[in-house]
């Protein structure tokens, strides 16, 4: 009991913390980009267009909201952060006791349990709390047409269920269960083969090396993933009758793959004349498209988000 108290102290902590950038990332990701670009340089040092940082917007909106607008939607998402962290360890506890003798180098069947027992408690509580985290985007998004349609708890709860029914609440979802197991799945496959071909069993300090593989597996296996965080954001507030939600900030799209479609094309497009838009979708070419987005995201300010 006291340790899952401690730990949804912690996260009400972190998300507090993390609330204004949180609520930049999502306006970004819709398109709002009201500030003009500068000219600066990349990591290469090249002479390009950048538009501006985080901080550039977050006082941008400070500006007219003030400083406490800058933590809009921060009650359902702690609503949402409080109720996972307490479903995930529900969750785990039914599920029995995982892996007891804690070894430095785990067989590939104690990861194969392991990864699924946490896949378990990752998707039930990303299905229970989904909602708060539509209501999240949208009380965020209104910023851009300076809505207040989704202001309070049960107001946005009533809103959607009378506009939308009960998949209101749920839109999104698909892309975003499919992003946290394939992440999840990625970061413990590859911190397994790092940890067991990659690294030296005999360096002393070999459980510290292997804790750090498994961070940098971990955020290997979100950056890869990114594109279903950005389609699950998009579609949670699509057509939802906010002008962030609408053309021109948003396309309307029919579902979560028309989504991904659309903006695979929007890739290809800026990639190169060599791959015309109406070329075929395959999954090869979806990791491609991801590959592509990794790697505008070491200097473009808008897709590393």
């Amino acid at each position: 009991m006291a340790d899952a108290a401690s730990q949804v102290l912690l996260g009400s902590g972190l998300t507090i913390l993390s609330q204004p950038l949180m609520y930049v990332k999502v306006l970004i990701q819709v398109g709002y980009e009201p500030l003009p670009p500068t000219i600066g340089r990349n990591i290469f040092g090249r002479q390009v267009c950048q538009l501006p940082g985080l901080f550039c917007y977050a006082q941008h909106i400070a500006s007219i909201d003030g400083k406490r607008g800058l933590f809009t939607g921060l009650t359902p998402r702690l609503c949402s952060g409080v109720l996972g962290t307490v479903v995930h360890g529900k969750v785990l506890q039914d599920l029995g006791p995982g892996n007891v003798h804690k070894e430095v180098t785990p067989s590939f069947d104690q990861v194969i349990k392991e990864t699924t027992r946490e896949m378990m408690a990752r998707s039930a509580a990303t299905l229970i709390t989904h909602p708060f985290h539509v209501i999240t985007l949208r009380s965020m998004v209104q910023f851009i047409g300076r809505e207040s349609k989704y202001c309070g708890l049960y107001d946005s709860i009533v809103t959607i269920y009378r506009e939308e029914g009960l998949l209101g609440f749920f839109a999104g979802l698909i892309p975003r269960l499919l992003g946290d197991i394939i992440s999840l799945w990625l970061c413990n496959s590859l911190a397994y083969l790092v940890n067991t071909y990659a690294l030296d069993s005999g360096v002393s300090t070999m459980s510290e090396m292997k804790s750090y593989s498994q961070a940098v597996t971990g955020f290997f296996a979100s950056m890869l993933t990114y594109p279903f965080v950005l389609v699950s954001n998009l579609m949670a507030v699509n057509n939802c009758g906010l002008a962030g939600g609408c053309p021109p900030y948003s396309p309307i799209y029919t579902s979560w793959i028309d989504c991904w479609s659309m903006l695979q094309k929007e890739v290809l497009v800026s990639l190169s004349p060599s791959f015309p838009p109406s070329l075929p979708s395959s999954p090869l070419l979806s990791i491609f498209c991801c590959f592509r987005i990794l790697k505008r995201c070491l200097w473009h300010p808008r897709l590393i988000l």
